[in-house]
C-alpha cells in the first residue's frame, strides 16, 4: 500500500492494495508481452534506482549484492519476464524485509507511469473516482448495543475536501456515542492527509503527529494536528481500534498515534510493518519497481514502525476483535456509569463477550430444539437459532447453564426451564425488566 501525500506529490495515494496504479482517465491501449527480456538491462536498471533513490542508505550494498549475485549466476537469464519479475522480487524481499520494495511485470502500469512521468504531472481523476465511489474509506457506521459508535474505515483515502466531508459526517455520527470503535483490520492505508484530519479528533489541535524524512531532501515535512475541526473534538471519549496483520502503512500511522499517545486500546494483531513511504518507477520492458524513499517517524514514540509493525495492546483473534472491543467499552462504561445503569451495560457486556468465547450451555444443543408455542427453537450449523413465525430467526449465544443471550440484542435473556435433560420452556428477559413467558414446549 502505497503511504504518500496525494495533494502534494506526483506519487499517488493508492487505496487498498498492495501497490498497483490506479487506472488512468484514458488508459493506454493492452501491450502485449515481448518474446524476450534482456535481463541484464531490467536489472541494471533496477541497481540504478536503489542506488540512488532507497530510503536507507546503509542497506543499499546489500541489495545491489544479492542482485549481482543473481545476475552473475544466470539466475536472471530467463526469456520469460513474468518469471524474471517474480525472481528479482523475491531476492529483494530476502535482502530488504521492506513491505514497500517490490518489483512486477505490469505492461499497463508502467505504460501509465511513463506516461504521467513524460507529462510532468499525475492524472488523478481515476483515483477521485475511486474515492467517491469508496465512500471516501468509510465502508460502515454502526450504532453497537450501549451506544457504542463503530466505523469500518478500509482506506485513508483523500482527495481534498470531499474526502474532509465525508470524514466530518463520520465523525459527528461517532460522537454521538459514549464510546468509539474504528476497524482498521482491512486497511492497507493511503494518505497521511487523511490521518491526519481523523486522528485530530481525538487529540488537542496543535500536536505534533509524525516527520517524513525524504531521500534526497533537505528538510524533513511534519504534520501536526489540525486546529480548527467543523465536527468538534472528541478527547477523551473511549477510543478502540482493530488492528490485523493487514494493517498497514497510514493506517499503521494511525494506529501509533493511538498507541504512542495513549489516547485508546488496540484490539487485535500486530500490524503489517509497512512503514516507508514509496514511489512507483516504471522499468523499460513492461516492468514496474516500487521503491522505498521516505522514513517516518512517529513524534509521541521517535519511532518509526518498518519491519515490526505496532503491537495491540490487546492481543485477540482478529475475527473476534469486534467483540472484545465492545465487551472492553461496555466494561468501561459500566464502571462509570450511574448506578440504575451499571447492571445493563455490564449485562450486555457479558453478552457480547460470550459471543466470542464461545461458551458451552449445559446441555447438547438438540435438548433445547422443539416447538414452544408459535416459536420454533432449531439447531443449524452448530448453532441454535429461534423464530417466531414468518420473522427471521435469531441465534442464540450460550451464556452459561440454560441461558443463552439473543445475537443481535445482547440485553435479551433466553433461559430454558430443563426437565430430565431436555427443555420444556423458556422466558425471554432483560435486566431489570419484566419476564416474557413461560413458554411452554409442545407435547
Amino acid at each position: 500500500m502505497r503511504f504518500s501525500r496525494l495533494s502534494i506529490s506526483a506519487s499517488l495515494a493508492l487505496a487498498l492494495a498492495a501497490p498497483s496504479l490506479p487506472v488512468a482517465a484514458q488508459q493506454p491501449a493492452p501491450i502485449p508481452a515481448p518474446a524476450g527480456v534482456d535481463g541484464r538491462a531490467v536489472v541494471a536498471e533496477v541497481r540504478r534506482i536503489i542506488a540512488e533513490r532507497y530510503v536507507l542508505p546503509e542497506r543499499r550494498p546489500a541489495l545491489d549484492a544479492i542482485l549481482a549475485r543473481g545476475l552473475a549466476s544466470g539466475r536472471y537469464g530467463v526469456a520469460d519476464p513474468g518469471q524474471l519479475a517474480e525472481r528479482i522480487n523475491a531476492d529483494l524481499d530476502n535482502a530488504g524485509h521492506d513491505r514497500h520494495l517490490n518489483f512486477r511485470y505490469d505492461p499497463q502500469a508502467a505504460a501509465g507511469l511513463a506516461a504521467r512521468t513524460a507529462q510532468g504531472e499525475p492524472d488523478q481523476s481515476a483515483y477521485e473516482r475511486q474515492a467517491r465511489a469508496a465512500n471516501h474509506g468509510i465502508s460502515e457506521l454502526r450504532v453497537l448495543p450501549g451506544n457504542v459508535r463503530y466505523m469500518a474505515y478500509d482506506g485513508f483515502m483523500w482527495i481534498g475536501p470531499e474526502s474532509a466531508g465525508a470524514l466530518e459526517t463520520a465523525m459527528r455520527f461517532l460522537a454521538g456515542g459514549d464510546a468509539v470503535i474504528i476497524d482498521l483490520r482491512r486497511n492497507g492505508g493511503g494518505s497521511p492527509e487523511a490521518v491526519q484530519y481523523l486522528v485530530s479528533h481525538f487529540l488537542p489541535g496543535g500536536r505534533p503527529l509524525v516527520t517524513f524524512h525524504m531521500n534526497g531532501q533537505a528538510s524533513p515535512d511534519s504534520l501536526s494536528t489540525l486546529a480548527e475541526l467543523p465536527a468538534g473534538r472528541m478527547v477523551g471519549k473511549p477510543l478502540y481500534v482493530l488492528t490485523s496483520g493487514g494493517t498497514a502503512s497510514a493506517a499503521e500511522e494511525f494506529t501509533g498515534h493511538v498507541g504512542g499517545y495513549r489516547i485508546g486500546e488496540l484490539v487485535g494483531e500486530t500490524t503489517a510493518g509497512a512503514g516507508f513511504r514509496n514511489d512507483l518507477v516504471p522499468i523499460p520492458g513492461g516492468f514496474v519497481l516500487s521503491v522505498s524513499v521516505g522514513r517516518a517517524v512517529l513524534a509521541s514514540t521517535g519511532r518509526d514502525w518498518e519491519a515490526v509493525g505496532l503491537a495491540p495492546t490487546m492481543p485477540t483473534e482478529v475475527a473476534g476483535a469486534l467483540d472484545v472491543a465492545h465487551a472492553l467499552a461496555l466494561r468501561r462504561l459500566a464502571a462509570a456509569a450511574a448506578p440504575q445503569d451499571r447492571a445493563r451495560l455490564a449485562a450486555i457486556a457479558d453478552g457480547v463477550a460470550a459471543r466470542g468465547e464461545r461458551r458451552s450451555p449445559a446441555l447438547p444443543l438438540a435438548a433445547y430444539a422443539g416447538r414452544y408455542g408459535e416459536r420454533v427453537v432449531s439447531v443449524e450449523d452448530g448453532r441454535l437459532y429461534s423464530r417466531r413465525g414468518a420473522r427471521l430467526r435469531v441465534a442464540l449465544i450460550p451464556l452459561g447453564g440454560n441461558v443463552f443471550v439473543i445475537d443481535n440484542d445482547p440485553a435479551l435473556r433466553v433461559e430454558f426451564q430443563v426437565s430430565a435433560g431436555a427443555a420444556t420452556a423458556f422466558t425471554i428477559s432483560a435486566v431489570g425488566g419484566p419476564s416474557q413467558g413461560p413458554f411452554a414446549r409442545n407435547p
